[in-house]
């Protein structure tokens, strides 16, 4: 299972990458195994601002459709539209190509409620 040790993590299974104010956004490996071959990629929030929990758009495998979760209050500034044509990407390399979105992040202060990689280690049993 790979668990990036420089990301922060939600108890949601999105991962984090922060870069001063701008945070990339994307699932866990964990999460793409337990949904299965990813077919499509749904994100409506381009340039809204959501709080942190929110909806933010959603992941159809071939069984399931599940809801992603928003990590932290922030403006939607890049969804990664080559998940239109290779939604599969999400499954090969989630922490890589298969990223979802950027947010400019509006609270700094939530970033100390995501989990560090032993958490979400100890979180998924790992």
């Amino acid at each position: 299972m790979n668990i990036p040790a420089n990301l922060k993590y939600t108890k949601d299974h999105e991962w984090i990458s922060i870069e001063g104010d701008i945070a990339t956004v994307g699932i866990t490996d964990f999460a793409q195994k337990e949904l299965g071959d990813i077919v499509y990629v749904e994100v409506e929030t381009l340039d809204q601002t959501l709080d942190k929990d929110e909806v933010f758009g959603t992941v159809e495998a071939v069984k399931t459709v599940s809801d992603l979760f928003i990590p932290l209050s922030g403006e939607i500034i890049a969804f990664n539209d080559k998940l239109e044509n290779t939604p599969e990407s999400v499954n090969s390399d989630p922490y890589g190509a298969g990223w979802m979105i950027k947010i400019k992040i509006t609270n700094e202060a939530e970033i100390d409620s995501l989990l560090s990689s032993e958490s979400y280690k100890e979180l998924i049993g790992v």
